[in-house]
């Protein structure tokens, strides 16, 4: 018997009521009751560590395995599946060659600052250009090969198994229905495209598979071509690399040429400007007498004489039109000084015949004979004064017009010699021009000839700017499928995936798997981890008798610690309830190996079976169709006649009786609340086996009577929603749970689980135990 005196029975019209401590709700940090009117809080479980996650990983290390070891094989069995691919690589040296000549770097030469990534990924665009890939699909002919020729892959179709069965059975099916005979029939086999678009699509298609690259930080392309002939892309590489260097060669001889033809172009041009700068210097001589060697020097000088004399004829016609006015205003001082002799003495004549007439018409009047000679006289003296004065003025007049005349003609002379040199010196500044120019365009065509032959030369130490650094060889190991690092990147894959599958079967693993797990989903402490008993240890043993057969193994061990779980409260419970959420999770074994393994620990127990639809006591102790509770309830039986006793064991037993009965409404009857009360001063511990608590109302109405309420959750297989359904309807009806139980759990593979309770199961604790 356990080292504790057993309470001393009580009188049932002296018990007092036993007190009920109520069970707070659950939830996050709910505290479970003890046996007492304290609560022991919930036990967190414990969060990831390394540990948790390495003992996950331990529990499900066959997903895992199987994972890692499915993806590779499945990867090295697709890649032998595979068509093998090659790759040739050919690498070429881009350095650019800029042009030293300012003429090359004209109009016709193409301008770049320098190799930069711009200027490398033009050269890239320019070796897979379209032309290129054109010109390598018709050197190869690729247009007859399948790889590159989608028609001709579409062709092959034809004669595959698959394609003649689909056109056997639509030519079957064309008589019957031609609906049906067109959605069975294959797609058609492609026809081949014109010359031109198969050419094309081939190109496309060389391109896809042309990869060109800039090798990091520097100036060198690498050219791959990927095939299923290895000699096929050796050859194809070698080629984009020729036909890109020779196209840079022509396109510089190009630039050259351009050159050239622009460089004559501009020499028929000067040539032609030179030629018409002479022609108009020759014919610009020839209109201004220049040819006839006429300088301006010598105009000048006959100019400056022409205009000497024609200064003097001025004064000499200044002096004449003085003298002939003086002389046509008359008066002998102005004739005298005109130096006319025969006008002086005409002039002298008439003053004097004027005086001697003026005297003798003073002395004898007008009448007298001698002043009427006398004024004879004063008149022939007048005609003569006057004829010679006219003479003298005709002669003078004469003078003047002659002078006039010579001042006319020299100016006409002065005014024809300034034309004439304003003419030349016009003629000679426009010729010094035009010699300026003539002598320039000289110059500019002897440098465009040197220019010219510069290029000229240039075609025969032309490069160009790129060169084959290292070309493509035989390429013997196939690019692709690489099965190393396909199966290497699988068994990754596989890892990772295993790791998700892992993690979503434990995310969707809503069981308890451990005392931890009981403990954080529940807030109720776990009391065991019994085992489950696989028929190698059983052998022909049954399960209930187990704890009694062998005493020593793990299995009657946790029983043992079960009992001492409800013993060691503060209010150690004589009236134990042991159900379960749902049917399956081993209460009824529970119940009568606890009973049974303490009353062989000298302790006086009884089990009732409580469960009266599927009553599981009486055929484990083969007492079917045995009166039982019911009928003592119903007033049919006394307890002396439905007590029995084990065979095995001191342990009393009572069956649940006659099935086909309203049991719930016994269960809650007065007669009930008696035989409890009875039972409990006769026994120390009574066990009641209740059905399950979430489908059947029995009990949560038994749970109320009972001292205590032990809940059984089947390891790894309720899920807690279910578990935490049924606890909730237990504490609704207000039935006290002390603790759960964890039934039926694997030994071995909790064992590996690492969970902190699994230590129970290490083989260091094998001297402990004896099966």
């Amino acid at each position: 018997m356990l080292d504790r005196p057993v309470q001393s029975r009580t009188p049932l019209a002296t018990a007092e009521p036993r007190p009920f401590a109520p069970r707070p709700p659950l939830g996050p940090g709910a505290a479970a009751p003890g046996y007492g009117e304290s609560y022991a809080p919930a036990i967190e479980p414990e969060g990831m560590s390394v540990g948790v996650l390495l003992a996950t990983l331990r529990r499900r290390r066959w997903v895992l395995i199987l994972c890692a070891l499915l993806f590779p094989i499945v990867a090295y069995v697709a890649t032998r599946q595979m068509t093998p691919l090659y790759t040739a690589t050919t690498k070429v040296m881009y350095d650019r060659q800029e042009y030293s000549d300012p003429v090359l770097r004209g109009p016709t030469a193409v301008l770049q600052d320098g190799t930069t990534d711009a200027v490398l990924a033009s050269q890239v665009e320019v070796i897979r250009s379209l032309s290129v890939a054109r010109r390598i699909v018709r050197q190869f002919e690729l247009t007859r090969r399948p790889e590159f020729a989608w028609w001709l892959r579409d062709a092959e179709r034809a004669g595959t198994l698959p394609f003649r069965i689909r056109a056997e059975l639509a030519d079957r099916l064309a008589p019957w229905s031609a609906e049906l005979a067109e959605l069975v029939a294959p797609r058609p086999i492609a026809r081949t495209p014109p010359e031109e678009r198969a050419e094309i699509s081939a190109a496309e298609a060389v391109l896809d598979q042309l990869l060109v690259a800039v090798v990091r930080n520097s100036r060198v392309l690498q050219v791959q071509f990927t095939s299923e002939d290895p000699h096929l892309a050796q050859a194809v590489a070698n080629l984009a690399a020729e036909l890109y260097i020779n196209d840079q060669l022509e396109s510089k001889f190009a630039e050259l040429r351009r050159a050239n033809d622009w460089l004559d172009r501009r020499v028929a041009a000067l040539r032609g400007e030179l030629q018409a700068t002479e022609s108009r210097i020759a014919e610009i001589r020839a209109r201004s007498g220049l040819a006839r060697g006429v300088a301006a020097g010598i105009g000048t000088e006959q100019l400056s004489r022409m205009t000497a004399d024609l200064t003097a004829a001025r004064e000499q016609l200044a002096t004449a039109e003085a003298r002939l006015a003086a002389a046509q205003r008359g008066g002998g001082t102005d004739l005298t000084a005109l130096g006319a002799g025969s006008v002086t003495a005409a002039i002298a004549a008439q003053n004097e015949a004027q005086r001697e007439f003026e005297r003798l018409s003073a002395t004898y009047g007008r009448n007298h004979p001698e002043v009427r000679a006398a004024a004879a006289r004063l008149a022939a003296a007048n005609r003569a004064a006057g004829a010679e004065t006219a003479r003298v003025v005709s002669a003078l007049t004469a003078e003047v017009q002659a002078q006039r005349a010579r001042v006319a003609s020299l100016e006409q002379s002065v005014r024809s010699q300034q034309e004439v040199l304003n003419e030349t010196q016009a003629a000679e500044i426009q010729v010094a021009a035009l010699e300026r120019d003539a002598e320039a365009l000289r110059a500019l065509l002897r440098a465009v000839l040197e220019r010219s032959q510069q290029t000229v030369s240039q075609n025969a130490i032309e490069r160009p700017d790129a060169r084959v650094l290292s070309p493509a060889t035989l390429p013997v190991r196939p690019s692709f499928p690489r099965v190393t690092a396909f199966v290497a990147a699988a068994a990754v894959l596989g890892i990772l995936f295993g790791l998700l599958v892992v993690w979503v079967l434990e995310q969707a693993d809503s069981t308890i798997r451990s005392g931890d797990d009981l403990r954080g989903a529940l807030g109720l402490p776990c009391f065991a981890l019994i085992p489950t008993l696989r028929k190698g240890i059983l052998g022909r043993h049954r399960a209930e008798d187990y704890v009694v057969r062998k005493p020593l193994s793990p299995y009657a061990e946790a029983i043992r610690t079960l009992r001492a779980a409800l013993w060691l409260g503060a209010d150690p419970p004589r009236i134990v309830l042991v159900t379960a959420a749902r049917p399956g999770e081993g209460k009824t074994t529970t119940s009568i190996s606890l009973a049974r393994s303490a009353a062989m620990n000298g302790e006086r127990v009884l089990l009732i079976d409580c469960d009266v639809r599927q009553p599981g006591v009486g055929r484990v102790f083969r007492a079917e169709g045995a009166p039982g509770v019911t009928d003592l309830l119903l007033g049919q039986a006394t307890l002396e006649d439905i007590l029995r006793r084990d065979h095995l064991t001191s342990l009393d037993y009572i069956p649940a009786g006659a099935a086909e009965i309203h049991s719930l409404g016994l269960f809650m009857s007065e007669a009930m609340v008696a035989l409890l009360e009875r039972v409990r001063r006769d026994y120390d511990l009574i066990v009641l086996d209740a059905p399950p608590a979430l489908a059947m109302a029995d009990a949560r109405v038994v749970a109320r009577l009972a001292d205590a309420t032990l809940l059984c959750v089947r390891w790894r297989d309720t899920p807690r929603s279910v578990v935490r359904n049924s606890l909730g309807l237990l504490e609704e009806a207000r039935a006290r749970v002390v603790g759960a139980a964890l039934t039926r759990v694997d030994a071995k593979v909790h064992r590996r689980s690492g969970y902190a309770d699994s230590e129970v199961y290490h083989p260091r604790y094998g001297g402990y135990f004896r099966e």
